[in-house]
């Protein structure tokens, strides 16, 4: 069952990953160039009043350096890329274990 709720999320990842990853393409055949929008700018259009919480929780709650190198590194990827990259550690998380046979054992 939890098996099933991770594939289930990774699905829902990967779905906002490609509404984000569409709309950079179309921003960027209007711009005639290549937008890739930061996940900070998305989520600021979107929702401004909890990326304000988190930037509040996370300088309460982390050291500075933290925060400057990891928190602000994934705010400024591409929208896209961080849903795809969660999708994808989620549909691992979630993968069915493969079943090898093992070419040595003895047959009966």
């Amino acid at each position: 069952m939890f098996r099933a709720l991770l594939r289930l999320l990774s699905m829902v990842l990967l779905a906002v990953a490609v509404i984000m990853a569409v709309l950079d393409a179309t921003r960027s055949i209007a711009a005639n160039s290549i937008v890739a929008t930061p996940l900070w700018a998305s989520w600021a259009t979107t929702s401004p009043t909890t990326l304000q919480s988190f930037e509040q929780s996370v300088s309460e709650r982390l050291p500075a350096f933290v925060q400057d190198t990891v928190i602000d590194g994934i705010l400024t990827l591409p929208g896209f890329a961080v849903f795809g990259a969660l999708a994808l550690l989620f549909y691992l998380a979630g993968r069915r274990p493969s079943r090898r046979e093992n070419r040595f054992a003895v047959q009966r």
